[in-house]
């Protein structure tokens, strides 16, 4: 219930005084007779007009506060909405191998991934979307799901070294047009995330973008890597070291992967740089809504209005026929 006028309720207020200045008359007009004994009254039955000396002055404060309400216009909201939502269909690939542990990127370039992909997941509640990890060889970490919560644990698990090391770009996007070629959904998106050259797999990234292109998948290509050198973790004999290595990589096959399917190619040379390439992803790939609305207002205040006028009419009836006092 809603209110076309609400600033009527503040007549209520009103009733503070009211009430104050009841409760200051009972106890003004106290007596006191003196008697020698109060046992005669004790044995007396209390007449029902004791019972009822107050109500008028309860149905006084009950009639001001339903005649306030009802200049407030109380209205009861007739509404409904129905609303159909197409989901889109998104498997991220997310490279894994040894240089993805450069730290141009802050901590390094797999963490940075792996914390803004977790946030572009959180952000689509109503997607399916699936994890496939590559480097040296690729499998399927997460397939297609609604169950976000899951995805997010199974991304935080992601590490170095749980694959062997190389970089299989082909492999990985074949993997993921696998996982979404018998889809019915319209729109099928991969986010493909790598700093490398492709140099292991059997099959050519070219070869796994024309495979997308056949069963209308959208690849976002993401290069992820500062210009010149970066500092990678290198574990020797002696413990970890670090090496610089220049963080260039095969940029045109990217560009040719998204150019084949219909997507873009992005480069993330920081942190900054990577978010905001998700942010462009969400946007180029919003899910589809279709919202109708109906609303309706009934006016309220009859009921409220008459429940006033009746506590007026038994205000007067109790206070001037039960309660009736007879004067000299």
């Amino acid at each position: 219930m809603t209110f076309a006028s609400p600033a009527y309720l503040f007549l209520l207020l009103l009733l503070i005084p009211v009430i104050g200045w009841y409760i200051w008359q009972l106890h003004d007009q106290d007596a006191s007779v003196q008697v020698s004994s109060a046992q005669v009254f004790a044995r007396q039955k209390k007449s029902l007009r004791i019972y009822l000396l107050h109500v008028p002055f309860a149905l006084r404060v009950a009639a001001i506060t339903c005649l306030a309400i009802a200049l407030a216009r109380p209205q009861l909201n007739n509404k409904w909405s129905s609303e159909s939502t197409e989901g889109i269909d998104i498997m991220m690939a997310l490279d894994v191998s040894g240089t993805m542990l450069a730290e141009d990127l802050k901590p390094n370039r797999l963490e940075a991934a792996k914390n803004v992909a977790t946030d572009f997941v959180i952000a689509r509640p109503n997607d399916q979307i699936g994890l496939v990890v590559f480097a040296g060889e690729s499998f399927t970490q997460c397939p297609l799901t609604t169950d976000h919560a899951a995805l997010v644990n199974l991304f935080r698990s992601v590490k170095f070294g749980m694959i062997e090391d190389g970089t299989a770009i082909g492999l990985g996007l074949a993997n993921c047009v696998n996982r979404m070629k018998d889809s019915e959904t319209k729109s099928k998106v991969v986010i493909l995330l790598t700093d490398g050259s492709n140099n292991r797999g059997d099959i050519d990234p070219q070869t796994a973008a024309q495979i997308a292109k056949t069963y209308g998948i959208r690849v976002y290509a993401v290069g992820v890597g500062s210009h010149g050198q970066a500092r990678v973790p290198v574990q020797t004999p002696m413990g970890t070291q670090y090496m610089m290595m220049d963080s260039e990589f095969d940029e045109v096959t990217l560009r040719n992967i998204a150019s084949t399917t219909g997507g873009e190619y992005f480069r993330a040379t920081d942190n900054t740089s990577l978010k905001r390439i998700y942010e462009q992803i969400d946007q180029l790939e919003k899910t589809k809504l279709r919202v109708r609305e109906y609303s309706k207002r009934t006016e309220n205040f009859a009921p409220w209005l008459m429940a006033a006028l009746l506590c007026i009419i038994a205000e007067i009836l109790l206070r001037y026929f039960v309660l009736k006092t007879i004067s000299n």
